[in-house]
């Protein structure tokens, strides 16, 4: 029997793997990975060996479902038989309550929406309890998503905010980088030097946003000198409406995931 059982073995389920593994929260052997697909399967399997890769949810301690939300209620219904210990769900906009509709009566449901970083140990996540679950489950809940980075406990009705921001985030934060790279092309740079500039600005400024723990701003205006370069373009971008246009976008993202949930499954 498996202590742990990934349901999907897409990049988010491989994620929750690696991170599992990498992290000494579970040994090879008490993991099982369950995918549809033959050919993922195959490939996961070679990947890894010792891990039980296999094509229906198999009895285990804990679960956890990392597949699309529009699957999330028929893997539900295939769990039925198994009754795991505690389920961790990481399907955007699926509601603990939904899950526990779907699932057996008591379930012990947990909620995240880590982001896509889970594939290199950097996640933020954000983490809520369902209605049966009790303090040892939220620790345990942690603890996995501890394994893909950063977690923040919340109350559910905040995971839609969570998912606006830091879920959808790295899409963001990457379309801007896009275009860093893109102005500095237009201004006559190479596109690898404008690549390497723009990518180790970013990693710069967010080591420093997280080694100094000063506010944004505040590092924001140690750059920004009276009258200066630094000071010209946040102008433009002000003219541009960038702040807005980013908290537009988180808004619009967290209204999507709230409406998913509302959605007929």
């Amino acid at each position: 029997m498996s202590r742990i059982v990934i349901i999907g073995g897409g990049k988010i389920g491989k994620a929750f793997l690696l991170g599992l593994l990498n992290g000494k929260f579970a040994l090879p052997s008490e993991c099982a990975v369950v995918e549809q697909n033959e050919d993922a399967r195959r490939v996961l399997a070679a990947e890894f060996p010792d891990v039980s890769v296999l094509a229906s949810p198999p009895q285990g301690g804990d679960a956890i479902i990392a597949v699309k939300p529009g699957d999330v209620k028929q893997v539900c219904q295939g769990m039925q038989a198994n009754m795991y210990d505690r389920v961790l769900s990481v399907a955007a906009g699926i509601t603990t309550k939904q899950l526990e509709s779907w699932l057996w009566p008591g379930a012990k449901v947990l909620r995240a929406m880590p982001n896509t970083p889970a594939m290199i140990g950097q996640a933020a996540s954000g983490l809520a309890a369902g209605k049966n679950t009790v303090y040892e489950d939220l620790v345990w809940g942690e603890k996995v998503l501890n394994s893909l980075g950063v977690v923040v406990t919340v109350d559910e009705k905040y995971l839609d905010a969570v998912t606006g921001l830091s879920g959808s985030g790295p899409a963001y934060v990457l379309l801007f980088v896009e275009s860093l790279v893109d102005a500095g092309v237009l201004q006559g740079l190479d596109r690898r030097v404008a690549k390497v500039l723009a990518y180790q600005t970013l990693l710069g400024s967010a080591m420093m946003l997280s080694e100094t723990g000063l506010d944004p701003a505040d590092l924001r205006s140690q750059v920004t000198s009276p009258g200066g370069t630094t000071a010209h373009g946040l102008y433009a971008l002000e003219q541009g409406a960038f702040r807005a246009c980013i908290i537009d976008a988180v808004d619009k993202a967290a209204r999507r995931s709230d409406e998913i949930s509302k959605e007929p499954s």
